[in-house]
């Protein structure tokens, strides 16, 4: 152990969430060859083998589940010790990783996160807008937004905003449809939905149990791509009027009578959340929802943005 590389454990921490040898070099930017020559200097060093290896990727085994505890256990104590003692002068500098739902990230965050890297140029943000959940608890991000609030004890979590969302489609569709008069004419058109076995969020909009008897004649895990298919003209989806309502060709179907109202949490370990950066990060997309809430709401068409 005296020759032990407690840098390899970065290397072993970046296969075990990516799984792969490859992902992780991608991620963490560092050639494949070495992140393989790294970890079997590790296992050498441990005298344990700590991966299996095949052709799907990188499993841990029973001795690299034991090792994972450990790793993520100083990970913590590391932010921690970042937080308490380099606070200060790491105030307004750094890494952020900011994980976001799909389009939330991508059509509202991204440009108010512009504003904020200019406010404060020494912080880098990463913004991960995906359909799916980020695993704070293995360190995909340092927070993220989120339409489930969690129930982990381990991760401070804090009301972002409500958003509605509308059935949206194009003139064009809706002329040649038959007509729309209230929710239940809205059973006879034409409708593009989430893949319903692969939903990732118990607050997912499931068009299935909002209208059993519909059958979507196209599905897909991706809001963004159910949004691009109602921009065809080919059926109806149902979107967030952030996005729905400031996207010309697309207007709102019975807005009036359809209500649906989902909630974004803003999430972190609780060791990450009491970092500078990430306070900055946190507070400002706090007031920055704030000033939008009409505009999450369908209430109005424009962006608010944060003065200087």
């Amino acid at each position: 152990m005296n020759q032990f590389d407690w840098d390899d454990l970065r290397i072993f921490l970046g296969v075990a969430r990516a799984q792969s040898a490859l992902e992780a070099s991608y991620a963490m930017e560092i050639n494949q060859s070495t992140i393989s020559r790294r970890l079997h200097r590790l296992e050498a060093d441990l005298g344990a083998k700590l991966f299996d290896r095949h052709s799907q990727g990188h499993r841990l085994t029973s001795a690299g589940h034991r090792l994972l505890e450990h790793v993520e256990r100083m990970e913590s104590t590391l932010a921690a010790v970042e937080s308490d003692v380099f606070g200060d002068s790491m105030a307004l500098t750094g890494e952020i990783r900011l994980g976001a739902t799909e389009a939330f990230g991508s059509y509202f965050l991204a440009p108010h996160l512009a504003h904020f890297c200019t406010r404060h140029p020494a912080i880098t943000v990463d913004l991960l807008p995906v359909p799916r959940h980020i695993n704070l608890s293995k360190r995909e991000a340092d927070a993220s937004v989120t339409i489930d609030r969690p129930t982990n004890d381990s991760l401070v979590a804090s009301k972002l905003a409500d958003y509605r969302l509308l059935p949206y489609a194009t003139p064009e569709y809706l002329r040649r449809s038959p007509p729309i008069q209230r929710v239940a004419d809205l059973q006879a058109h034409r409708w593009i939905d989430y893949v319903d076995d692969l939903l990732f969020a118990n607050q997912q909009f499931s068009l299935h149990k909002w209208l059993p008897t519909v059958k979507p004649f196209l599905r897909s895990t991706s809001v963004i791509a159910q949004f691009q298919a109602a921009r065809s003209g080919l059926g109806m989806a149902i979107l967030p009027c952030f996005l729905g309502n400031v996207t010309e060709g697309l207007v709102p179907v019975l807005p009036q009578d359809v209500d649906i109202t989902r909630t974004f949490w803003l999430v972190a370990p609780a060791e990450r959340r009491e970092l500078a950066r990430i306070k900055a990060l946190w507070d400002y997309l706090r007031r920055v929802a704030d000033a939008n809430a009409p505009f999450l709401m369908g209430e109005r068409n424009e962006i608010e943005w944060l003065s200087s």
